[in-house]
């Protein structure tokens, strides 16, 4: 006899595809596809203020074409963040009619420029720059992690698996059950102020 607890706990919604299959743990390509999406979470976006100066600094070393300068910018973040053409082009349109950036010709093909007045701009918002970066460098891939977070859900897994058994031995007794609740309560509170520290 199978109860709700045989079937795949920790399915991820992949097109009836689960997460952890009996018989393959983590490690297996099903277990990292679900991991990687579970984890990546919605892309790394930047403000249109932020985008302004992140493009000035990618054009003040020397003049860059726009998908350079989009290469740049994610180079600089590690491949954390990298504007798309949509949100760069614009943008160098903007600092162009702020005397920020202007257009030259290379070879036949639009560069741009920083001006002086783009670089007392760029100054001004250095640190903004900077700190930018430093937060997108310290979000390291979702790869970086996938061991960890693995065996951390296998230490999930086998307090559901302890709970499943106790279940099918008859249950457990109230003692137990709320001594149970306890130890999990605390534990509970200490992750939550442990991962809470993350955001800070």
């Amino acid at each position: 006899m199978h109860g709700p607890w045989d079937r795949d706990w920790s399915r991820m919604g992949h097109g009836g595809h689960g997460g952890w299959v009996r018989g393959r743990g983590p490690g297996t390509d099903v277990w990292a596809a679900a991991l990687q999406d579970w984890w990546r979470g919605p892309a790394p976006r930047a403000e249109r203020g932020t985008v302004r100066w992140l493009v000035l600094d990618a054009i003040a070393p020397q003049p860059r074409h726009g998908y350079e300068i989009i290469q740049v910018i994610g180079d600089k973040s590690e491949g954390s963040y990298k504007p798309s053409p949509g949100v760069v082009y614009p943008t160098l349109q903007m600092l162009e009619e702020l005397g920020h950036a202007r257009t030259t010709d290379r070879e036949g093909r639009k560069i741009y420029e920083i001006t002086d007045e783009g670089r007392r701009e760029l100054a001004a918002h250095a640190e903004e720059v900077a700190e930018f970066y430093d937060t997108q460098n310290e979000s390291a891939p979702w790869e970086n992690h996938a061991e960890d977070v693995a065996h951390v859900m296998k230490r999930v897994g086998r307090l559901v698996r302890l709970f499943k058994k106790a279940i099918h031995r008859g249950g457990m007794r109230p003692v137990t059950m709320r001594k149970a609740r306890k130890v999990l309560d605390e534990a509970m509170e200490k992750l939550e102020e442990l991962l809470t520290q993350e955001d800070l």
